[in-house]
């Protein structure tokens, strides 16, 4: 099964394609992030995002996506924006067929690291240690994209 896996953001949003080969063997096939200029007025934003994702269900014909269920308990408006991505990364999905799956920071956390309360850099060396990754620098987004994507990829058949 292969699968478009976001971090969902509004600057910049994580992506990542992946899927299981025949031996059952979880494979990174592309990754990325997608960004918007910070001085884009918000509707600009989303309609980037969204084509972006609609141009990469395209390119790699996915069979579901899995986004990260978001929530922050400091800054609202920032919570209230990211939900609203979310919501459009929804509708596309929807619109366009797709599996959705969704799964809360802890629920990435736990199948990717064991432990629930695993930082940034634990994420990245397990990502690394799970999924063969080209030599590359990556964003803390695209590594939680990757990370959604194992999630989904383990506790779907």
């Amino acid at each position: 099964m292969r699968i478009l896996a976001i971090d969902p953001g509004y600057e910049r949003m994580g992506v990542a394609i992946v899927e299981k080969d025949p031996r059952g063997k979880e494979v990174l096939l592309y990754s990325s992030c997608v960004t918007t200029p910070p001085k884009s007025d918000f509707s600009t934003r989303l309609l980037t995002l969204g084509r972006e994702t609609e141009r990469m269900i395209r390119t790699w014909k996915p069979a579901g996506m899995a986004l990260e269920k978001v929530f922050f308990e400091n800054n609202q408006k920032t919570a209230t924006s990211v939900a609203e991505v979310r919501g459009m990364l929804s509708y596309i999905a929807v619109k366009n067929s797709l599996t959705l799956y969704e799964y809360t920071p802890l629920q990435v956390k736990v199948a990717v690291t064991g432990y629930g309360k695993a930082n940034k850099k634990q994420i990245e060396t397990m990502v690394k240690t799970l999924i063969k990754l080209a030599n590359e620098k990556r964003h803390d987004d695209e590594y939680d994209a990757i990370a959604i994507g194992l999630t989904c990829l383990a506790s779907t058949r």
